[in-house]
């Protein structure tokens, strides 16, 4: 299971409201080959979801889809929000990554 913090939720929900089905709009979350250590982490809005394949959870009012072959990789992750003079996004800490990039944004397993 992926864990929002309560900061990650406000701002997604934020977001979310701007979108043009926001009841209906899900944040997704996943995994593709690529970046500098090779995993880039999917980070966004969907509005289909699958329940065979996909795994869904509701967090601080945010609910969460990640594709059950993703779990391997995506497990006890937690998703944070910064927004600091030095730092403004959103942040992974993902405990199954044995190696991850400079920039945040790519791992490896």
């Amino acid at each position: 299971m992926v864990h929002l913090s309560e900061e990650a939720a406000t701002e997604i929900k934020r977001r979310i409201s701007e979108c043009s089905d926001p009841e209906n709009t899900v944040l997704r979350v996943g995994v593709r080959g690529g970046g500098c250590s090779g995993f880039d982490y999917l980070f966004g809005f969907d509005t289909n979801v699958d329940a065979e394949k996909d795994h869904v959870t509701e967090q601080h009012g945010v609910k969460i889809a990640v594709q059950k072959a993703h779990d391997l990789y995506l497990d006890g992750t937690k998703i944070g929000f910064k927004n600091d003079l030095d730092k403004y996004g959103f942040t992974f800490d993902n405990p199954n990554a044995t190696r991850t990039c400079g920039c945040g944004s790519s791992f490896g397993v």
